[in-house]
């Protein structure tokens, strides 16, 4: 791997130990599920076979040192200091934050990152950083924290010092993945299972519309807010409602009036979008991937007009893809407001297909969009030499 040679090497350039370990950390899609794993629903992501790789060694020393290869920055920060600082750092310190506050100990240690997700693309390259090196930190250091509560751990991790409200299916992904399978986890009670994904007939395209975003600037964290609020709502008109996974969306539309016209949209998005999870994997069991991608478009759809989180250079790669046959889904994959589309095409059609789309979106936003061929991938792993 690339990638694994690369900071390895880089490792050797700034640090003298000789018992180092490299480790994988991928980052993840998500085929349907979108913003539903912090509202009690169901996702489908996929670990991919792009990510993050940490070269990692323990410096015997009261002191952590970090160096972002990819951007050539270090820094250091003593083991009895740990604060949050600025930009990225808040990704590795939120990390060590809470295995203090969760009693694990650990001793000094040096760390080379790096890897090749485009940052903002949706991918989820902070959940990759965090997952990653809390599963390296638990190797080296034989901690015994299951995979499970090491993504509960990162996910809390970038919630008290990035400060974004995100739910788990990042961190989940990232650890959990396999080869040729998707996850359907139900995000109440962290029960999962693999469906199968091998199709020979379609790719999974990603294009970027090398719009930045940044979720800890504040609308995923009001989404968030919107839909506590909208459930609050719920629980006034029938009490015994916990979760919106217990509501049909027919029942949002008959209650319309007591919702502000956002807060309507949103919990009518969230309800649609959990059932047509739990309809997209029936369909994957059957390998109806054609009516699998229909559930894609109609994920975008709300995602756009209900859910409000897509931008009109997004709508335009969409928009575009529907052109096309051989394009059996699309749509805004991620957060939002910018990133990737995820596009599942037939593979005889696809590069053409993409010529065409990214031509039409240079044209039109003066932007040359990059593409990434992906597929599902394992989890969070050690790179053995």
């Amino acid at each position: 791997m690339q990638i694994a040679d690369r900071i390895a090497g880089s490792f050797t350039t700034y640090f003298s130990s000789t018992n180092a370990r490299t480790f994988f950390s991928p980052g993840r899609i998500n085929f349907i599920g979108e913003h539903i794993d912090y509202n009690d629903g169901f996702v489908m992501p996929a670990a991919i076979d792009k990510g993050v790789c940490f070269t990692i060694a323990p410096n015997h020393s009261n002191t952590i040192h970090f160096v972002a290869a990819d951007i050539n920055e270090r820094f250091s920060v003593s083991i009895d200091a740990i604060e949050k600082q600025d930009g990225w750092k808040n990704y590795v310190l939120g990390i060590l934050y809470v295995l203090q506050k969760e009693g694990f100990s650990i001793g000094g240690f040096d760390c080379v990152f790096g890897g090749n997700l485009p940052q903002g693309s949706g991918l989820s390259s902070s959940a990759a950083i965090e997952a990653g090196l809390l599963f390296s930190l638990n190797e080296i250091f034989q901690l015994g924290i299951p995979k499970v509560r090491i993504a509960t751990m990162a996910q809390h991790a970038e919630h008290v010092y990035p400060g974004t409200q995100c739910g788990i299916m990042d961190m989940f992904a990232s650890l959990h993945g396999k080869k040729e399978q998707l996850i359907l986890l139900d995000c109440t009670s962290l029960q999962y299972e693999y469906l199968p994904f091998t199709s020979q007939e379609y790719d999974v395209v990603l294009i970027n519309t090398r719009v930045h975003h940044s979720l800890a600037s504040g609308e995923y964290n009001t989404r968030r807010k919107e839909c506590r609020e909208g459930l609050a709502i719920l629980q006034t008109i029938d009490p015994a409602i916990t979760s919106f996974r217990q509501v049909d969306p027919a029942f949002i539309e008959q209650h319309k009036a007591s919702f502000a016209e956002n807060i309507y949209k949103r919990c009518l998005y969230v309800t649609q979008e959990i059932r047509r999870t739990q309809q997209g994997a029936q369909l994957l069991k059957e390998n109806n991937i054609p009516a699998f991608g229909k559930l894609m478009f109609e994920t975008h759809a709300g995602l756009s007009k209900l859910y409000e989180v897509s931008c009109a250079e997004l709508d335009f790669l969409v928009d575009e893809a529907k052109k096309y046959e051989a394009v059996t889904g699309a749509r805004v994959m991620g957060g939002g407001f910018g990133g990737c589309t995820i596009n599942l095409i037939k593979k005889n059609d696809r590069e053409a297909i993409v010529t065409a789309i990214t031509a039409a979106y240079l044209k039109a936003f003066n932007v040359a969009a990059e593409v990434y061929i992906v597929e599902p991938a394992d989890g969070t792993y050690e790179i053995k030499a």
